[in-house]
């Protein structure tokens, strides 16, 4: 490719985000379109809606956002978003840094090395292929390689200083997560699987007995997880109706003050019934504990939640194996009320390590089946390759212009079409696996993603365009670092491209919300329905944009030496990322749940990666271009940055995984000194409830899901729909007692 060519995607794609960032400032002002973008904001009724009325300062774009978004400190984003969203820009904060001191080495001493490795007549620049900027215009056993071996070095030192104070950085604020008010109900809970069933005894009471026995003292209560078929969903249905029925009459009856007549809906019955009746259901322990229902309802139960009274005693349970077999009793400490992914917990244990390795068959064929769209997009980059394929297409071809935007943009705009089939499958890849809590749901899916787009999109990319000399390289696994090194420096030209489509325009239409602007627009206008409910509020997408965020640092590094041309793209990108994103956090996602920073020992890892690979490519570029003593200093800072990984695992990643003694007694003994253990405790019976969001008492204000009242649901499901047709059936006979009344009233008027 010329450097014309680039010119003219570079050109392309800055138009494209000057007029989405200039739709966006135009658009966020319109009163329109403010589910769109303040839906955070919305949720949390703290925007001040503005009157729609007509103002030409409404029609002219405005840079104010990018002031609100910059100032705003990191505190405030962490109160309003969470510690995760922290990390995510904590990582945007590393990229500026690390890349800002590799373009200033490598674009302003490296470049100019590439430039000038050969004796030979320059043409014009915009004439001049890309290839003349890259290490390949090196000339072998030539002594400018110490150039690329010296800014190597301090790419690498750098990286490693700015990596262990972020680490360190992120690890404090992890503790203040952990030990900050108010407190999480998870760690005073634990799930337990896998229950061993015994014939003469209900799961109910084996569960009771077998923490009594071994957990006595710190053992406070428990909860089934009752795994919901149809029966029971209607049931759930018709709990949600006879509360919104109780209130609205219970409102009613308050109003008109009368009690002997007061009506309760279209009846006359006294409305204190309907209350009896609720405490009826709440209260009432049920005694007859052999029914068959309620012991085949027992048998679908796969687990529970067990509630302990400090967070010590649920830490230590959850680690430590409950029976001599390590299949039966499985416990693990248990998410935080909003992160438990329900679905997954009625998954029987046994069939865990199934559905992983299933998994990870089907993700694997799955990014040899993708290496097809990826082999078609590298034919769209050769000229000659596309004259055979599309012989109609030569003479449109030959105009320079179109071969230009042919082989600039398309080949990277047809990548990113098709990468969006990706986290849809990915994520279903991951709901498959069995994660108990939604977090982990999406870190899997987040690992996934990264997975395969350092393969699909960097690896496949750069092993030529053939499928077979993408899968030569498994026979041929030794030959991996020559051949990266060969192949690397000729596809700098696509992954530039890459970086203004992938990067540029995928940031724009990021902030534009070009999908959520469109289903407003048609809810708004064409279906004539306003949609503001909090159910309508996405949460941020950690699994598709730390991915590519994480992609962007590895070409960063990896196309540092080799080609230095890439560097000052990727360094607008993370600034202008770092703006849009602090934006989006503000006011456009909601925090429906909070992993707690456990995605940067991810990222930590993903960029430790980036950098070794690029020491395996620089050690392949000098072994080939024979400059046996540059390649050997590689390998010593190939092996110092191994240690260094090594030393930031054992000095920081258990505090991602674990937690510590000191900090669970600590917090437990301030709790029972302060008084406020007992409120805690009472708490925990009502933290967990395995009604959805949005369908039970999250619409109908503070009542309480049914589950979390009932001590025993299993035992209760069997007679819940017997008591729910007693009051149907006392509502009807009232209705048919008024209707008598109404008629014998009428006969003697």
């Amino acid at each position: 490719m010329e450097f014309s060519a680039l010119l003219t995607s570079a050109g392309i794609n800055i138009a494209v985000c000057v007029l989405f960032l200039s739709l966006y400032s135009i658009l966020r002002k319109q009163p329109h379109n403010f589910s769109v973008y303040f839906g955070r904001r919305l949720a949390e009724e703290r925007f001040q809606r503005q009157d729609d009325y007509f103002s030409f300062e409404r029609l002219l774009p405005t840079a104010g956002w990018i002031v609100k978004a910059y100032w705003c400190t990191e505190e405030e984003i962490r109160q309003v978003a969470g510690l995760d969203s922290v990390v995510f820009l904590r990582l945007f904060i590393f990229s500026i840094r690390i890349f800002s001191i590799t373009s200033l080495v490598c674009v302003f001493v490296v470049l100019p090395v590439n430039y000038h490795g050969k004796e030979m007549n320059h043409n014009h620049i915009p004439e001049e292929s890309l290839n003349v900027f890259t290490i390949a215009n090196i000339v072998e056993e030539s002594r400018k390689l110490w150039v690329h071996c010296s800014a190597l070095y301090v790419i690498t030192i750098s990286a490693c200083i700015l990596l262990f104070h972020e680490y360190k950085y992120i690890s404090r604020k992890r503790l203040a997560h952990v030990t900050g008010y108010p407190p999480n109900p998870g760690l005073f809970t634990v799930l337990v699987r896998s229950i061993p069933r015994f014939d003469n005894e209900l799961l109910d009471d084996t569960i009771r007995n077998f923490f009594v026995n071994y957990h006595g003292s710190s053992y406070l209560s428990h909860q089934m997880i009752f795994r919901k078929g149809h029966f029971q969903k209607f049931v759930d249905r018709a709990e949600r109706a006879y509360r919104r029925f109780v209130r609205v009459r219970l409102s009613v009856s308050e109003r008109n003050g009368r009690s002997s007549m007061s009506r309760c809906g279209v009846c006359g019955v006294r409305a204190s019934s309907f209350q009896l009746y609720r405490n009826k259901f709440i209260e009432a322990k049920k005694s007859d504990l052999t029914n068959p229902e309620v012991v085949e309802a027992q048998k679908n139960c796969p687990g529970a939640l067990v509630f302990f009274k400090t967070r010590y005693a649920a830490v230590v349970a959850s680690r430590v194996f409950q029976s001599s077999n390590p299949m039966l009793w499985v416990t693990d400490l248990a998410p935080e009320p909003r992160d438990v992914y329900w679905s997954n917990l009625w998954i029987p244990y046994r069939q865990i390590w199934l559905r992983k390795l299933a998994t990870l068959a089907a993700s694997i064929v799955f990014m040899f089946v993708f290496i097809v769209p990826v082999a078609f997009v590298q034919s769209m980059m050769q000229l000659e390759q596309l004259k055979r394929m599309f012989p109609s297409l030569t003479g449109l071809l030959n105009k320079s212009f179109f071969a230009r935007v042919i082989t600039g943009y398309l080949p990277s705009v047809t990548l990113l079409l098709s990468l969006y089939t990706v986290p849809p499958l990915m994520m279903l890849f991951s709901s498959i696996e069995g994660s108990i809590s939604r977090s982990g749901r999406k870190r899997s899916g987040c690992l996934k993603i990264l997975f395969f787009n350092i393969w699909n999109v960097f690896f496949v990319n750069v092993l030529s365009g053939s499928v077979l000399n993408q899968l030569n390289v498994f026979s041929r696994p030794k030959d991996m670092p020559t051949m990266l090194a060969e192949l690397v420096p000729k596809q700098a030209t696509f992954f530039i491209t890459y970086v203004l489509t992938s990067g540029w325009a995928s940031l724009c239409s990021e902030i534009l919300q070009v999908f959520n602007l469109v289903y407003n627009f048609f809810s708004r206008f064409v279906c004539c329905c306003h949609r503001q409910n909090k159910e309508y509020v996405y949460s941020f997408p950690y699994h598709t944009e730390v991915p590519k965020v994480l992609l962007f640092n590895l070409l960063g590094f990896t196309f540092s030496i080799m080609a230095p041309l890439i560097l000052p793209f990727l360094l607008v990108y993370f600034c202008l990322g770092y703006l849009v994103y602090r934006n989006q956090i503000l006011n456009v996602y909601y925090p429906k749940y909070e992993m707690g920073g456990k995605l940067w020992p991810v990222m930590h890892n993903a960029i430790v990666f980036s950098l070794v690979l690029t020491q395996v490519i620089a050690l392949g570029v000098f072994t080939i271009k024979r400059s046996p003593v540059t390649a050997g200093f590689t390998i010593l800072l190939l092996v110092g940055t191994v240690l260094f990984n090594e030393y930031c695992r054992h000095r920081f990643s258990r505090i991602f995984e674990a937690y510590s003694a000191q900090d669970v007694i600590e917090l437990d003994r301030d709790d029972e000194q302060s008084g406020r253990m007992q409120e805690i405790h009472q708490h925990l019976l009502d933290a967990y409830s395995q009604t959805p969001p949005g369908e039970g008492s999250s619409r109908g204000g503070s009542q309480v899901p049914i589950e979390l009242i009932m001590e025993d649901p299993a035992q209760e499901a069997s007679e819940s729909s017997q008591e729910l047709c007693d009051t149907v059936q006392e509502v009807s006979g009232a209705i048919h007692d008024h209707d008598h009344v109404v008629e014998d009233k009428a006969h003697s008027v």
